[in-house]
């Protein structure tokens, strides 16, 4: 039986319309990312793991697609940890230790304190492989007293020795690998996975500056398009493979960085015609200091992480989400006016002011926001809103400063389609210090959505030919093929239908493709060195030479 084809959930095929309207979507953004300087950088699809681990928060790393490191990684557990020389070479010595103690005082209470008390003083082993020994023989001790017990007085321990390897510790514990439920997680997916997908752009960046830094002249402004992965549950708008098209700066520590991203989504989402997008912005101090002074600090994590969440949850689950974290009740009365924060931005800013005017942290996140949107208000947008929205968190653990967000157009059901932020940081991570950075991302299948929903794709967009030569012939086609070659030359998309058929099938190919003119070559248009052109959609035809052919594909290309 023929296997049904099918994809995995979250990801998608698709077509070549598809494919255009979204190389029209990246061509213009590209186009915007050099406008304003940024220039181009790739890195691997999947890094280490301990790259991107613990870089994300706790929600953030389950989302992490690992690969499996190639080969029988079980077999090699086993090998590793069952029947390595190492462990084998003390296996023999432990057993008759242990056994010994076991056979000789016979007292099952004692069993876990005396394995416990036994493995404190061999030094034979690494303390994983003690850890190893000690869950095995706790989780069947039952077996390991019973044994020992029923060989207390047999003559020899080598014999005894063997025949408990063989017939406890080799197959329990090997039903114990297999399974995976006896290894601590983070210790299994350390030794069965050492690679993982990259979840975003900016952590693979942050590794590629420290990784190159010699060869970098700062500060560094970079461009990326590339796909990236997360184990998410599949909705609309939400897919486990999208791509990210990021632009960030590092090596600055300027607020007009800043200004100028604000900018930088503008001009994008004004040239792809969606006007009336609401760009927000917020700062990580803003909300460290808010934490600070209602006494949750230590939970600084949870809080944004919560308060995040306010659009898709609404006040009453941010409030729940918050209790469960372990946040004060009488904390969370002191942020209920975050809940329906209004009015202007110099009206919410002046409010911020008011209640974080004993923090220090806080203060200088007003200071920042004050900076960034007084100039941009001086400056001024073509098409976008910026707000102030003093919800917004944006759970990632490395922004330190500004943070940001796009909401598409009113009236469209779509999640954000851009965000960003500072990240002083987050390269320090990786052994370089004082590097600070800031960078957005546009959220290109979300936007694809967007547009696609709202009607604003050109009709120019499309990945089919301007023109298909009907076939007549061989004589035909070789005159065909003359022209076509030509007109390739010249920039013009055109292409001749393969086979000589039936000439309604060659129209109805066309028609079916999109195609918008039909080019007819006959004994005729030969011997006057002529090309019939015929438009789709009309149906009026005429004869040209091969100048007026090129010119009129040309004009309406």
């Amino acid at each position: 039986m023929a296997q049904k084809p099918s994809i995995p959930k979250g990801t998608r095929d698709f077509s070549p319309i598809e494919v255009a309207k979204r190389n029209y979507i990246f061509s213009t953004i590209k186009t915007n990312f050099e406008k304003f300087g940024f220039q181009p950088i790739e890195t691997p699809s999947f890094e280490n793991s301990e790259t991107l681990m613990g870089k994300y928060g706790e929600e953030g790393d389950r989302l992490i697609f690992k690969i499996l490191n190639s080969g029988d990684y079980l077999d090699d557990l086993r090998s590793n940890v069952i029947d390595s020389g190492k462990f084998s070479v003390h296996f023999f010595e432990i057993l008759e230790g242990f056994g010994i103690i076991i056979r000789n005082n016979n007292n099952f209470n004692e069993f876990e304190e005396t394995l416990k008390r036994f493995l404190s003083i061999y030094s034979g082993l690494t303390f994983d492989e003690k850890e190893i020994l000690s869950e095995c023989f706790t989780e069947n001790k039952n077996e390991i007293f019973d044994f020992f017990s029923k060989y207390k007085k047999h003559d020899s321990f080598n014999e005894v020795t063997l025949q408990f390897k063989r017939d406890i510790f080799k197959n329990v514990y090997s039903k114990y690998i297999n399974s995976l439920e006896a290894l601590n997680s983070k210790k299994a997916t350390s030794l069965i996975s050492e690679k993982a997908l990259r979840y975003d752009l900016t952590v693979p960046f942050a590794r590629y500056v420290v990784q190159h830094q010699n060869e970098i002249e700062f500060p560094f402004k970079r461009y990326q398009i590339q796909p990236v992965w997360r184990a998410d549950r599949p909705q609309k708008g939400r897919f486990r493979e999208f791509y990210q098209c990021d632009a960030d700066v590092v090596g600055s520590n300027s607020l007009w960085q800043e200004v100028e991203l604000v900018q930088l989504y503008d001009s994008v989402f004004s040239q792809l015609g969606l006007k009336g997008v609401t760009i927000k912005i917020n700062n990580r101090k803003i909300l460290s200091g808010i934490a600070e002074v209602i006494g949750a600090s230590d939970k600084l994590i949870d809080f944004t992480v919560a308060l995040d969440k306010l659009d898709k949850i609404g006040e009453e689950g941010v409030k729940k989400e918050m209790l469960e974290k372990g946040i004060a009740e009488e904390a969370i009365t002191k942020v209920q006016p975050l809940f329906s924060f209004t009015g202007t931005i110099a009206e919410k800013i002046a409010k911020l002011a008011d209640l974080l005017v004993t923090s220090e942290e806080g203060m200088k996140g007003v200071e920042e926001l004050l900076f960034i949107c007084d100039n941009i208000n001086e400056i001024g947008l073509q098409t976008a809103t910026l707000d102030l929205d003093v919800t917004l968190a944006r759970g990632l653990n490395y922004y330190t400063g500004a943070i940001f967000e796009v909401a598409a157009p009113k009236g469209v059901a779509m999640g954000s389609i851009g965000g960003g932020g500072r990240y002083d940081d987050l390269t320090g991570i990786f052994g370089l210090k004082n590097m600070s950075g800031v960078g957005i991302s546009f959220g290109l299948d979300r936007i694809a959505l967007v547009i696609e929903e709202l009607n604003l794709f050109p009709e120019t967009v499309t990945a089919t030919s301007k023109a298909l030569f009907l076939n007549f012939g061989l004589e035909e086609a070789k005159y065909a093929m003359k022209a076509i070659a030509k007109l390739r030359q010249a920039g013009v998309k055109v292409e001749m239908y393969p086979d000589a058929t039936k000439i309604g099938k060659q129209f109805q190919h066309a028609d079916k493709r999109g195609i918008p003119y039909a080019i007819l070559v006959g004994e005729e248009e030969i011997k006057n060195n002529q090309f019939g052109i015929k438009d789709l959609a009309t149906g009026s035809q005429q004869k040209v030479s091969f100048e007026e052919l090129l010119n009129q594909l040309k004009e309406n290309k």
